[in-house]
C-alpha cells in the first residue's frame, strides 16, 4: 500500500511541486524569513530540515562554534546564530551560497558562509557542533542542484564525509545527521565504520510516508 501511495504522489504531487519551485519563493518558519531560488533545497516541503533544527534547539548553542554542511537556504544556520552560536555554513552550490549570505543579512545574523564540497575549501578548525541534512539517494549528481539529493552511485558523499570529519571535531564535539528510511542506511553505517565512527539513533519521527532518524555520529576510541 505504501509503495502504491508513493507511486501516486510521484505522478501527481511531484510535477506540481516542481513547477512551484521553478521560481524564487519566500518561506517563513519560526520567525526566520528565507528567500529560496530554484535549485536550492526548500524546507517547506521536506520534513528533515525542520526536524533537525528542532532537535538541536534543545542543545546549548550560545557561544558554541557550529558548522552546517550543505546549509541550503540557511534555516538551521540562521536559527543557531539567533541562539548565539558562532556559525559557519557551507554549500557546494554557488546559488545557495549567494542566498545564504542574503538570508543571513536579511535576518540580522552574522556567520561565515563558504562554497565548499564538504571539507574541500574549509579551513581546519575544531567545532563544538556539526549538523547536516545530507544527500542520500544513490545516483551521480549532474548539476549543482543535484548535490542536494544525490550522494553518488556508490555513496561517495559519505566516503568523503567520514574521511574528513575527524579533522573538524574534538573530544567533546557533537555531530548530528538526519536521514530517512528511503536511504541505504547499511551503506552509510559501513562507510562510518571504515573511518572509526558509529551512528547512534537519538530521535525518530514519521512524516507522511517516510520515517526520519537523527543520528549522533560518534568517533570510536583508538585502540593501540
Amino acid at each position: 500500500m505504501r509503495k502504491v501511495l508513493k507511486y501516486i504522489i510521484e505522478r501527481t504531487y511531484k510535477p506540481v511541486l516542481e513547477r512551484y519551485l521553478s521560481k524564487t519563493r519566500w518561506y517563513t518558519y519560526k520567525g526566520i524569513s528565507l528567500e529560496i531560488p530554484p535549485g536550492v533545497f526548500h524546507p517547506r516541503f521536506f520534513f528533515s530540515t525542520k526536524f533537525l533544527m528542532n532537535y538541536i534547539s534543545h542543545k546549548k548553542l550560545n557561544r558554541q562554534s557550529v558548522l552546517e554542511l550543505g546549509a541550503g537556504s540557511g534555516l538551521i544556520s540562521i536559527y543557531a546564530a539567533r541562539l548565539g552560536a558562532f556559525v559557519t555554513a557551507t554549500d557546494i552550490n554557488p546559488v545557495a551560497v549567494t542566498y545564504l549570505k542574503k538570508n543571513m543579512a536579511s535576518n540580522g545574523v552574522a556567520g561565515t558562509v563558504l562554497q565548499s564540497d564538504l571539507f574541500a575549501n574549509l579551513p581546519k578548525k575544531k567545532y563544538n557542533l556539526i549538523v547536516l541534512n545530507p544527500p542520500y539517494y544513490k545516483k551521480d549528481p549532474l548539476s549543482f542542484s543535484d548535490y542536494a539529493w544525490f550522494c553518488g552511485e556508490n555513496g561517495e558523499y559519505f566516503q568523503h564525509l567520514f574521511a574528513g570529519l575527524s579533522g573538524y571535531i574534538h573530544h567533546y564535539s557533537a555531530v548530528f545527521m538526519v536521514l530517512c528510511d528511503g536511504c541505504d542506511m547499511e551503506m552509510i553505517r559501513l562507510e562510518a565504520g571504515k573511518r572509526s565512527f558509529r551512528m547512534v539513533c537519538v530521535d525518530t519521527a514519521k512524516a507522511f510516508l517516510e520515517k526520519h532518524y537523527i543520528f549522533e555520529v560518534q568517533q570510536l576510541p583508538c585502540i593501540n
